[in-house]
């Protein structure tokens, strides 16, 4: 598995860019997965830019789930179906804030959503 280095923090992500250890985020890997996401202007993380990352991570360490995407909008205060227009691909924001790749389940939900 490839071991990227973030801020000077090695970091073990699987061969699609998912942490391995959840607890290895912090927000230098965040900016570090993002950036090797295409998505470079995400940096530093704010409430304000980054909601959705933000959130799914506090969502995950809550619950040990990952949250309905059609909730994010408005736990992060943002205008219904922002998931896909203010921020990006969910997917994406779950690897910047470090989840675990979700299942077969939840990307076939998300498909269904776009």
């Amino acid at each position: 598995m490839p071991i990227p280095e973030y801020g000077g923090k090695q970091v073990e992500v699987d061969e699609e860019g998912y942490l391995v250890r959840f607890e290895d985020w912090d927000e230098k890997v965040a900016c570090g997965l993002a950036e090797r996401e295409g998505i470079l202007d995400q940096c530093p993380l704010t409430q304000e830019r980054n909601g959705h990352p933000l959130f799914f991570k506090r969502y995950y360490r809550k619950f040990q789930s990952f949250p309905m995407v059609r909730a994010v909008c408005k736990n992060v205060h943002k205008p219904e179906r922002c998931e896909y227009e203010l921020f990006m691909d969910p997917i994406k924001a779950w690897k910047v804030a470090g989840l675990p790749k979700p299942t077969t389940e939840v990307f076939a939900y998300i498909d269904h959503e776009r």
